[in-house]
């Protein structure tokens, strides 16, 4: 699978939600456990549907709730076992596949062949338990995904984990001189655009680690929450574009990662292309001037004024030099705003901008 293909992967829906079904502390998986640890093989088809039913032949009528143990003694019979998509009924046992044959199929056994054959028919999310290699097998639709072991799951999120801090330490630092260069009014499209594609890139492997969590089940609760420790400065990172895009056709800083999240990486290594999906063209030397940024982030980082008032300067002043050099009167004008906040303004603008200064060196 290509990297596009792959982050691709990580935002299907349908995809994520029969990971969840078969991830670690769910009933599923715990019948799965049992197949494999006992030796036997499987195929199991999620549906209920009478429709994907008429693609089946045979079969033994069970009507019975869920359960791990009845999972596991149905395998030992030949065919599939199909469970409603909820997961709280067995439906029926020892059913014969009948997909359409003609549908390609890079495997080579039968049952693999046939549970493949049938996902890419109907759509729906099927099972196949490898006996001879006790490994598990999602079909859903036309993705086909080999389950790695909670080990393996476990080395590859952490391996994902260790990068992100790096990459975040590096866009912690990017942020700071890009504050620094905003305070003293020396920003340019080199300083935005690297700042934008590591947030990008940020962005890539919190989503990879992500997945990796949602495949992990009750097992991830702890990335989990060392994740949360990584949304400050992804935060400060998306608001980076609410400040600097140009592009009257964008409605939010979303958009343009949108458009950034489907550029393969050698593409997103070019910041000539997060320029021009900013709204300033893909030749970056040709923006000779410096840039003014809208205000919102360094705003936000005073810690002095809520949102909506931050608005209201921001559409008042438009830029954040305008802000900074606004007369207390003029500050005191703006809804929201009033004497006291001014002052506070004012002073949280010194404060950072020594606090930055001090963090930089």
């Amino acid at each position: 699978m290509t990297p596009v293909d792959k982050v691709a992967l990580y935002e299907d829906k349908r995809f994520l939600d029969a990971l969840r079904k078969v991830a670690p502390g769910t009933p599923l998986r715990e019948g799965l456990s049992y197949i494999i640890q006992g030796g036997t093989g499987g195929l199991i088809v999620l549906s209920s549907s009478p429709k994907v039913r008429a693609l089946s032949e045979g079969g033994v009528k069970i009507n019975s709730l869920f359960q791990p143990t009845l999972l596991y003694e149905l395998a030992k019979m030949d065919g599939a076992i199909f469970v409603d998509k909820d997961v709280t009924k067995i439906i029926s046992a020892n059913t014969f596949l009948v997909p359409d044959e003609s549908i390609y199929s890079e495997e080579t056994g039968t049952r693999h062949r046939a549970g493949q054959r049938f996902a890419q028919q109907t759509g729906e999310l099927v099972i196949a338990i490898s006996q001879r290699r006790s490994t598990v097998t999602l079909y859903v639709g036309t993705i086909k995904h080999v389950m790695d072991s909670i080990a393996t799951l476990l080395n590859k999120a952490v391996q994902a984990l260790q990068t992100l801090e790096k990459y975040k330490a590096t866009l912690d630092r990017l942020l700071v001189e890009l504050s620094v260069r905003e305070l003293e009014d020396l920003v340019t499209i080199y300083d935005v655009a690297r700042t934008v594609q590591h947030t990008e890139m940020v962005l890539r492997i919190v989503k990879e680690i992500e997945y990796y969590i949602v495949e992990l089940g009750i097992e991830g609760r702890l990335l989990e929450m060392q994740l949360r420790e990584f949304e400050e400065s992804i935060n400060e990172g998306l608001t980076v574009v609410r400040d600097y895009y140009r592009d009257k056709e964008i409605r939010n800083e979303k958009e343009v990662f949108g458009r950034l999240s489907k550029f393969p990486p050698k593409e997103l290594l070019n910041l000539g292309n997060i320029s021009n999906a900013l709204g300033f063209g893909l030749n970056i030397s040709a923006v000779d001037e410096y840039l003014a940024p809208r205000g919102y982030r360094i705003l936000a980082k005073t810690h002095r004024v809520p949102r909506p008032v931050i608005e209201n300067l921001v559409n008042t002043f438009s830029n954040l030099r305008a802000i900074i050099q606004a007369p207390r009167e003029k500050l005191t004008a703006v809804e929201g705003m009033g004497e006291v906040r001014a002052e506070k303004l004012k002073e949280g603008l010194k404060l950072l901008r020594n606090q930055l200064i001090f963090d930089l060196h």
